[in-house]
């Protein structure tokens, strides 16, 4: 059995107005569904991606009204996305400049030429350039050109204090392999590891930390990760995998546009397995996606009460 690589990263923010605004106006992603947390109809999910929703592409956010997350060890430390090759990382340098932005210096990540940042609200994130990843689909109306687009996400770093738990989970009950580890600039040790095919869109990479103290859930930071299941045959065989371990785990949850199953891992990082189907277009033309509030069907029924409860987007 195999996971096929990132599916999803949701993270937290405080402000949705202004967290669309900067993914979809800064950023250039499409904002292909706009629904709400399932589990607090009251917040607003939100789902950049590019044109097609394809999953591994798929940023998505949380509004809830909390303080900075205290940033630590036990957490998902950093999000990169990939790009095409050093022109791009050169484009988004002076972008992220422009918009009053500091981007790192140039750094190598696991051997890929990038550097890192923060957006306005602390989200770690960072750029790798990758030409050989999956390219995504370029979203027409982007203000980025075709060529700098946000081809998709990975690696995703972790914080945790020992390697050794962490460790045996993803590589015993995921398969993920080691391929590896790197020094980061500051010193620390970041292991490597690596799912189905491999590539920067199939990698987790794990910072030893045993120095920070634990992270305190807040806006700017990640909620969980999502790994993909190709479909529910795959999904249902992960099912089982955790109930024949004796693993504790949500059990199955249908999201509609996905079927997930989360657990945490011994270090305590949420992790999901999610499928690639039925996709965001499911409620959808693929063509409008994200322009209107998107429900469940479970939840259509209090469409009236969902919408009277959330803010406009935009102005």
């Amino acid at each position: 059995m195999q996971l096929h690589g990132i599916h999803h990263l949701t993270a937290i923010t405080a402000d949705a107005r202004a967290n669309f605004r900067f993914y979809s106006e800064v950023l250039g992603l499409r904002l292909v569904k706009k629904t709400v947390n399932q589990d607090d109809v009251s917040a607003y999910h939100l789902f950049y991606a590019d044109a097609d929703g394809t999953p591994g592409t798929d940023l998505t956010f949380f509004e809830w009204p909390m303080p900075r997350e205290r940033r630590g060890t036990h957490s998902i430390s950093r999000t990169f996305f990939r790009v095409a090759d050093a022109a791009a990382l050169d484009y988004w340098r002076a972008r992220l400049d422009a918009e009053g932005l500091q981007a790192s210096a140039p750094v190598s990540i696991g051997g890929r030429e990038g550097f890192t940042f923060d957006d306005p609200e602390g989200q770690r994130l960072g750029f790798v350039a990758d030409p050989a990843d999956p390219p995504g689909t370029p979203w027409a109306k982007s203000p980025v050109p075709a060529p700098f687009q946000i081809k998709g996400l990975g690696p995703i770093e972790l914080s945790v204090p020992r390697i050794e738990p962490t460790e045996r989970f993803v590589t015993l009950v995921y398969n993920m392999r080691k391929t590896g580890a790197f020094t980061r600039e500051d010193g620390i040790t970041v292991h490597v590891f690596a799912m189905g095919e491999g590539g920067a869109a199939a990698e987790l990479h794990i910072a030893e930390e045993p120095h920070l103290a634990p992270a305190g859930q807040g806006a700017g930071g990640v909620h969980h990760v999502a790994f993909r299941a190709k479909d529910a045959a795959e999904y249902a065989s992960w099912v089982d995998r955790y109930n024949a371990l004796g693993l504790r785990s949500s059990g199955p949850v249908d999201r509609f546009y996905f079927r997930s199953l989360y657990i945490r891992e011994p270090n305590g990082i949420l992790f999901e397995i999610a499928t690639d189907g039925p996709g965001f277009h499911a409620d959808e033309p693929k063509e409008s996606m994200g322009t209107r509030l998107s429900l469940p069907p479970f939840l259509e029924g209090r469409r009236a009460e969902i919408e009277a409860g959330l803010a406009p987007l935009a102005t």
